[in-house]
């Protein structure tokens, strides 16, 4: 395999590239390749000679050249005899390094990468008994955007859904109330904003991620609640209204709240892509929220707010809402055959003139099951007591999960299955975590490297660790040949080069040191590095974690000026900076929100009482979140961050709806309360669940995690609007005037009212009122 791995060639127009042209080079101008190679090489020569006394010892073995080397990172899953000699090894890593010191070399590199992995997998055909498992630079990136391509067919099965669902939801048996096609440009109103976000992320130099994906689910919950909720306020309004007039009613009683909640999200969201944010996705992910959040809200100002204003004329014409044809007279459609009359079926104004009390409207499927049926059972006295008895079951079961909540640690958690980075990863956990990663230390200033006291700094800075690659070898070396305290400078740099970087011991590691030459041809060591390893448990890699953190803040607070870097920080920096980052964000939103809302509220009792809906529903979509074996990492945070501003999208108006109202009792109110706001909610969950359902098909981690944590904060938002709330609120406090204030009939008003009609036969009423 190493053989076939050395011979790829990368063809360029007039030259064949291979691993010897791109490769790092020796101090001897080969290419540097992992020390097991070399136990292998000698393995297989003592064998071909017959010879028996030659042995791997683990972690640290010896080489023919005498030269001691590490190999815990590169044998895996190792039985031992006694005096550490390597019985058996289950799995070997073998790493090849690549130059990138240019555009054309990096461009070289990557189509070895690429050329890598297929020669391998080819390998694998071949040789069966073999499991191998090829991952590059580049493989983490591409498994990360895979999930983009994988979730194409399923995100257009869900727009399918939603679109067929949000129509259906609009849509009544009279022809002329129905509005099917608000239902459809309530969400071309949502598609419109997202677009226009991601317009002007790609045109300010912004980069796509997979957890976009996010960001449509993200609007649709928003938006569509708020064009259902005027639609809602739509309904409320009298038909005898002009239709001037009955917009400025819905804006009037619709968009304060919509205004609220998506400056909610606007403070939220914006916290999260402001430089508090230390995770770049995480903090594009935001920004782009941000964007297309302000511009849904000016689309459903205008766009969909003259939407509103052209069906309203359709309406008050009579003409169908879909074909928009006027509607004949009843006494017309009798001569007409039944599919035409059942097309055609409405309700005239003569109809109900009658019968003050009845609602055109109430027709409407969801607006007559909340009326005549839920409102009255959720309320009744022998319902309550199972709905608290269920409220206490989620209670239970949610706080059995939030004391399981672990931190996400696994990197196939962000990628699509199926892919090399899951293969990898899992061969990886599996087969090399008795040892950490080789973490590079870096000293990068120029230190008088000679002197003892300098010596003990660096390595009082390693305490702790099993191995020490060669810089301590270095140092004993120098102690040895006794150079190491009295020395002049120049004379300790002449020794490394003439002897030192010479010595087979350590001429692996000659590219280490780098030399700066001054004035009289005297040398000085500029910069140095060397390895260490640590020692950790196969079931616990948070010692990683705690690793990666320890180093940084010896190396703020050191005499030596260094920094550490192994190409894994930047996973764990994912998972270490996952949860801290976003849930400070989120609760310096909340403590904001809360300060910022209370100016802004009529009562505070809204605040009080959303406060603790919110904390009930995160902490239930936490505890439930961990029962579904989803870890608390990046994706899952931003969406508990989202859960947040998603509760108080829906519970919110119904809170204020029952905290303001006054007489009655509190079962009224909260009648009143769903009757008025249900719908809407109802509505926009339908079609946010239907929406979400494709989610889980989708063959990716990323998708999956996304998609359980958004169905959990749906589900439990949706049980507190429609179970928990309308319950609890009708025996504790605000409390109501239970009795209504009889009015004198001596103090009446006599209304008077003139219709007058315009050209284009709309019916304008015009008020006047004499007492």
């Amino acid at each position: 395999l190493h053989s076939a791995v050395t011979r790829i060639q990368v063809q360029r127009p007039g030259f064949n590239y291979t691993f010897a042209h791109i490769c790092i080079l020796n101090n001897d101008k080969t290419c540097i390749v992992d020390d097991i190679v070399h136990v292998l090489e000698e393995l297989k020569a003592a064998r071909s000679s017959n010879r028996t006394n030659f042995a791997i010892t683990y972690p640290i073995t010896h080489l023919k050249d005498g030269r001691e080397v590490y190999n815990g990172h590169q044998l895996g899953g190792v039985t031992v005899h006694s005096k550490d000699r390597v019985k058996s090894a289950e799995a070997i890593q073998l790493t090849y390094y690549l130059q990138a010191i240019n555009s054309l070399n990096d461009m070289v590199a990557e189509k070895w990468e690429s050329i890598f992995c297929d020669t391998v997998e080819l390998f694998q055909k071949s040789n069966r008994k073999v499991k191998m498992y090829p991952f590059t630079s580049s493989s983490l990136k591409e498994d990360f955007q895979k999930t983009s391509r994988v979730s194409e067919r399923y995100l257009i099965t869900s727009l399918v859904l939603v679109v067929t669902l949000a129509i259906l939801c609009c849509s009544m048996q009279d022809c002329v109330r129905s509005k099917p096609w608000l239902g459809l440009l309530g969400l071309l109103t949502v598609t419109l904003a997202t677009l226009t976000a991601a317009g002007i992320i790609n045109l300010t130099g912004g980069k796509y991620n997979s957890t976009f994906l996010g960001i449509p689910f993200v609007m649709l919950g928003h938006g569509l609640y708020g064009t259902f909720e005027m639609l809602s306020s739509w309904r409320k309004t009298r038909e005898d209204q002009h239709v001037k007039e009955r917009t400025a009613a819905v804006f009037a009683d619709s968009m304060l709240s919509f205004s609220l909640t998506t400056a909610m999200y606007l403070v939220t969201f914006g916290i999260g892509a402001s430089p508090f944010t230390n995770i770049e996705a995480a903090r594009i992910f935001c920004c782009n929220s941000c964007i297309a959040i302000f511009f849904n809200y000016l689309y459903v100002l205008s766009f969909y707010g003259s939407s509103l204003v052209f069906t309203g004329y359709i309406e008050n014409n009579y003409q169908h809402s879909i074909f928009c044809r006027k509607v004949p007279k009843p006494e017309v459609l009798q001569e007409k055959p039944a599919w035409y009359r059942f097309l055609l079926t409405a309700k005239f104004s003569e109809d109900t003139a009658d019968s003050e009390e009845t609602n055109t409207y109430e027709s409407h499927l969801l607006v007559w099951f909340l009326k005549r049926y839920y409102c009255d059972w959720i309320t009744n006295t022998y319902v309550k007591p199972f709905v608290v008895l269920f409220y206490l079951v989620y209670i239970s079961f949610a706080l059995m999960g939030y004391l399981q909540v672990s931190e996400g640690s696994d990197l196939s958690n962000i990628v699509a299955t199926a892919t090399r980075t899951i293969e990898y990863t899992t061969a990886q956990q599996k087969y090399f975590s008795n040892y950490s990663p080789v973490i590079g230390f870096y000293i990068y200033e120029s230190i008088e490297y000679w002197n003892t006291s300098v010596q003990e700094d660096v390595l009082e800075y390693t305490k702790g660790f099993v191995r020490i690659s060669w810089f301590e070898s270095y140092l004993n070396y120098l102690r040895k040949l006794n150079i190491s305290t009295g020395l002049p400078k120049k004379n300790f740099t002449d020794m490394l080069r003439n002897s030192f970087l010479k010595s087979p011991q350590f001429a692996h590691f000659s590219e280490d040191i780098i030399f700066s030459k001054k004035y009289n041809n005297e040398v000085d060591v500029v910069a140095s590095r060397m390895f260490l390893v640590a020692k950790t448990m196969e079931t616990k890699r948070e010692e990683l974690y705690d690793l990666l953190e320890t180093l940084r803040k010896l190396s703020l607070t050191s005499k030596v000026k260094f920094i550490v870097f192994n190409p894994s920080f930047v996973y764990m920096d994912r998972y270490a900076s996952s949860v801290g980052a976003p849930l400070q964000n989120s609760c310096i939103s909340a403590l904001f929100l809360l300060f910022f809302s209370a100016f802004l509220v009529a009562d505070s009792l809204i605040n009080v009482w959303l406060t603790l809906t919110v904390a009930s529903v995160e902490f239930g979509v936490i505890g439930f979140m961990t029962l579904w074996k989803v870890e608390l990492d990046c994706i899952s945070v931003l969406c508990l961050i989202y859960g947040i501003n998603y509760t108080i999208d829906n519970c919110a108006p119904l809170l204020s709806t029952f905290v303001l109202g006054k007489e009655f009792t509190r079962t009224k109110w909260v009648k009143n309360a769903l009757e008025v706001h249900g719908v809407a909610i109802l509505q926009s969950y339908l079609c946010y669940i239907v929406g979400l359902i494709p989610l889980a098909a989708v063959p990716s981690n990323l998708t999956r995690t996304l998609f359980r944590c958004l169905f959990l904060i749906a589900l439990v938002t949706f049980f507190h609007c429609f179970a928990i709330l309308p319950v609890i609120l009708t025996f504790l406090p605000p409390s109501k005037k239970k009795r209504k204030e009889k009015k004198n009939p001596e103090n009446r008003e006599e209304i008077e009212c003139v219709e007058m009609v315009d050209m284009d036969s709309t019916r304008v009423v015009d008020q006047i009122t004499t007492v």
